[in-house]
């Protein structure tokens, strides 16, 4: 099972490391920027980024951590496959 402090790792990576976040259903998230992911006790909330404006999410996927299977990196190497879904983050 995936916990809080594994997102958090992630999240504190230096210099950050983009990351895919992989869900029981096969749907994906990515967080590209640490800034726009939050985490609480059971939920990550995964900003997706305004184009236009650094640091400011043009919407908000919330992710119930008990869904969460895996991350991926987002350098080009991928682990497994991953169905992507039109709810994916970018």
């Amino acid at each position: 099972m995936i916990r809080r402090e594994d997102v958090r790792k992630h999240l504190d990576k230096r210099p950050f490391e983009a990351f895919r976040i992989c869900l029981t259903d096969g749907q994906t998230y990515d967080v590209r920027h640490s800034d726009l992911c939050l985490i609480d006790r059971s939920t990550v909330y995964v900003g997706v980024p305004d184009p236009r404006r650094r640091g400011v999410a043009l919407d908000t996927h919330h992710v119930s951590l008990v869904r969460v299977v895996r991350f991926e990196p987002l350098n080009g190497k991928r682990r497994g496959s991953s169905r992507r879904r039109s709810g994916r983050a970018t």
